[in-house]
């Protein structure tokens, strides 16, 4: 027998108990988790801002410049009270007391902090703003002197003494979320003004608020996002300064640091574009993210993918592809979704015989695929629908031959390199029965819903706030099938007492879309009262030991799901704040000097009238940025410097923003610093290099699909129907032409003249023409005709 077999022969898994622990909140190296009484306080600060977002977006609308920077604000807040400024130990052992050296930083921060804080409050009392042609010096020496001062000492003593205990929060950090909420509090008060006065001329607090606050944004996007963002943005500003004094296209005119940074504080740089996005959809989505892991649904997906593929050749890693595909679409960065699921699918794989290094490279190319693969894309698909104006439907319809040419592609290599080894399933005792699976298919309705809301002409945020709801409401279904034996009434019951509980949370609503009218305090009387008495039902009920008890607590326990699912969708979405607020950054100095179009000119004149070879830059640029940056700061830089050029050449917006976003989106499995396949390698304890490349091989249609939706818009849905199916096809096959050179397996073993023979008609086919496609077709008949003669003369010879 066949090693991998007797691998497979040896495993004990528990099919109930196979994909356990997918939807755990994954705790981060420098997160902190404080217990008891703190715990709790930031847990209500996580629901609160969730809260407020969805309550923004669906009931009370806030003005535009005021909700972004609440946004950023409150997430640069939580950030610094969650995240340390460095990795935990392994073992938590704060130092007892505090040198005086910490202490001195940290007094002087909290003083110079605690000046402008109160500073600022004091102008918002007494009306005494700084209004239009206000005197340079008023609040400098008590504000914006102050805030910087403040923030600086704050940030070195965070740096040199941070802390080393999980369970509490740096004073120095502290210090650094009031210094954020002091910046919030000042741009929000001046918000009126900054509009008129940012970029021509600002008041020299304007420039030290924006200053303190890009400091506090580039702190947190390290902490959460590694170093590469900030080095980048660093660049980008150190060229707003030195643009008088470079060569050629790089010049610009310059700017004074205080029309430089306020310009950049507003919808300009970092309350643009990015932060729009972060502030509506992301969140949005996270949130419907959220709810889908708080009731468990992304651990029914994965033993969907199980019981529908576990059994077959390979097994894991096409569950891998399935499962991490359908994570990776809610989840928004492939890293995080490599070490959710990559925890249970690498090790399995690596049981049934593939190497450490190949199964985490198919961990990271399927979790990378997840974020081009409709309907929610991560985060670069609201980005390209703020910014080209293009409708979100019709980016999810372009996406869809694209992402399943992808997964497909993924899905010949995992089959390929198991028919070259010979490896087998998972024995089906130990899988999920699909029978008992599809029984619970109606888990998969907030998608489905999700889907027809945005086909049907639903906005996003509503359709978004529906399938969250969906959610919730179908996932209490699965509680009712599992406790059938305590009763269906008393489980009705439950979910009546525990609705009625609520009810003041839905007259204040109705408060805030009517205003407060004749009979509301009434109404809210009366709703209070009724949550009283339905929670004192809950309680006395809950006392006794009977079915109705069982079926009321678990609808009480399913209730509770719903301020989890808003603690984790805050804690999930700072990264993605923290990146949009840097990228803005970058955003609004490319606008501000002109450099995008520069660039575009640059680009187009290089090229000539060759839009390939201007696309081949575009990809180029699109990975370079990718390689240390999230997807989302990837796209939105590369959209902004790169895709106007390309538009100006005669290549259609929603191609040249595809192009961009599918390079984005795959440089996390991009050589040498491929960040999703880094993550794999961690978990499979594999070479991160040689990881990479695997990743990048497997990935290869990825790199192909993009030049085939420009060479045929039919990929992208555009045309007559009977071009789309025949251009998806002949695509499908040669994907499929091209995974088998690439593995060197087609009908059976190939060597490498047969491979560049193979890979050609692939090329043939992904081409899309009937004349190419007919060449591929004819070449990979050759191919397997030969194939056949001489395995006939094989067994002739052996016979």
């Amino acid at each position: 027998m066949s090693q991998p077999q007797d691998r497979i022969d040896n495993l004990d898994i528990d099919p109930d108990k196979i994909a356990d622990g997918v939807d755990r909140e994954i705790i981060m190296s420098n997160q902190r988790v404080p217990p008891g009484v703190l715990g709790w306080v930031l847990a209500l600060c996580c629901i609160l801002y969730t809260a407020f977002h969805i309550g923004a977006m669906n009931i009370y609308p806030l003005e535009t410049w005021v909700y972004r920077l609440s946004h950023v604000t409150g997430g640069l807040i939580l950030g610094f009270l969650i995240y340390s400024a460095t990795v935990f130990p392994e073992t938590s052992e704060d130092r007892k007391g505090r040198s005086l050296p910490e202490m001195a930083l940290v007094g002087l921060a909290f003083l110079a902090v605690g000046v402008a804080f109160v500073q600022i409050v004091w102008a918002i009392a007494t009306g005494n703003l700084i209004g239009m042609g206000a005197p340079p010096d008023q609040m400098k020496y008590s504000f914006g002197w102050p805030l910087m001062v403040g923030t600086s000492l704050a940030l070195v003593a965070s740096w040199l003494f941070p802390g080393r205990d999980r369970t509490r929060i740096a004073l120095a950090d502290v210090i650094l979320a009031f210094a954020a909420l002091t910046v919030g509090i000042y741009i929000i008060a001046h918000a009126g003004f900054l509009r008129n006065r940012a970029g021509v001329f600002p008041h020299v607090n304007d420039m030290y608020a924006a200053i303190a606050g890009i400091v506090l944004i580039l702190e947190m996007t390290r902490r959460l996002a590694g170093l590469a963002l900030v080095v980048i943005v660093a660049v980008f500003i150190a060229y707003g300064f030195l643009g008088p004094w470079l060569p050629g296209f790089l010049n610009h005119r310059g700017y004074s640091p205080e029309r430089f940074f306020a310009r950049i504080y507003t919808d300009i740089g970092v309350l643009g574009p990015t932060t729009a996005v972060s502030s509506t959809y992301i969140i949005l989505f996270i949130t419907f993210a959220a709810f889908l892991q708080a009731s468990r649904v992304g651990e029914y997906f994965i033993n969907f993918a199980f019981a529908a593929a576990g059994g077959a050749r390979g097994g894991p890693a096409k569950v891998a592809i399935f499962g991490s595909g359908l994570m990776g679409m809610i989840n928004g960065t492939s890293a995080g979704n490599v070490v959710s699921t990559g925890s249970l699918t690498i090790p399995l794989m690596k049981k049934v015989g593939y190497k450490p290094q190949t199964a985490a490279s198919v961990e990271a190319a399927a979790s990378s695929g997840g974020q081009i693969l409709p309907p929610i894309m991560g985060a670069g698909a609201f980005i390209m629908a703020e910014i080209t104006g293009i409708q979100y439907r019709e980016i999810v319809i372009a996406a869809i031959i694209p992402a399943v040419l992808y997964f497909l592609s993924v899905y010949f290599m995992v089959d390929k390199e198991a028919l070259k080894k010979g490896m087998k399933g998972l024995p089906r005792s130990q899988l999920p029965k699909f029978r008992e699976m599809a029984k619970q298919a109606y888990l998969f309705i907030p998608i489905i819903m999700l889907i027809g809301a945005l086909y049907v002409g639903y906005s996003v945020i509503r359709a978004g706030t529906y399938s969250m709801v969906a959610a919730f409401a179908v996932s209490y279904i699965r509680v009712l099938v599992d406790g059938r034996e305590d009763g269906l009434w008393n489980h009705l019951m439950g979910l009546m007492l525990c609705v009625l509980a609520l009810m003041p949370l839905v007259v204040g609503a109705q408060i805030l879309i009517d205003g407060w009218g004749d009979g509301t305090t009434l109404q809210l009387v009366v709703s209070i009262l009724i949550s009283a008495i339905s929670m004192f039902g809950i309680f006395m009920t809950l006392r006794l030991n009977s079915p109705k008890s069982a079926g009321i607590a678990k609808a009480v326990e399913h209730f509770r799901m719903i301020p989890y699912a808003l603690e984790i969708a805050a804690k999930m979405s700072l990264q993605l704040v923290a990146v949009c607020a840097a990228a803005g950054v970058i955003v609004g100095i490319i606008a501000i000097t002109g450099i995008g179009v520069r660039l575009s000119g640059v680009l187009m004149a290089i090229a000539g009238q060759s839009q390939l070879l201007a696309l081949f830059f575009a990809m180029c640029v699109a990975i370079i940025l990718g390689m240390g940056m999230p997807t989302t700061a990837a796209y939105a830089v590369a959209a902004s410097v790169i895709a106007p050029g390309l538009i100006r050449m005669g290549i259609e917006p929603l191609t040249a923003h595809f192009f961009i976003f599918y390079y984005a989106v795959m440089s996390a499995i991009t050589p040498p610093v491929a960040l999703a396949a880094y993550a794999g390698a961690a978990i499979a304890q594999s070479d991160p290099m040689k990881t990479s490349v695997e990743a990048f091989k497997i990935g290869l249609a990825a790199f192909v699909v993009p030049f085939m939706f420009f060479y045929s818009s039919s990929l992208l849905m555009q045309g007559e129907t009977l071009d789309i199916i025949h251009v998806f096809v002949t695509a499908s096959l040669g994907i499929y032409l091209l995974a088998s050179a690439v593995q060197g397996w087609l009908f059976g073993a190939i060597g490498w003249p047969l491979r560049v023979i193979v890979g050609v008609a692939a090329l043939a086919m992904i081409a899309g023409g009937w004349t190419s496609d007919l060449i591929g077709l004819g070449v990979a008949g050759a191919v397997f005709l030969y194939q056949r003669a001489i395995a006939g003369k094989a067994n002739t010879t052996s016979a």
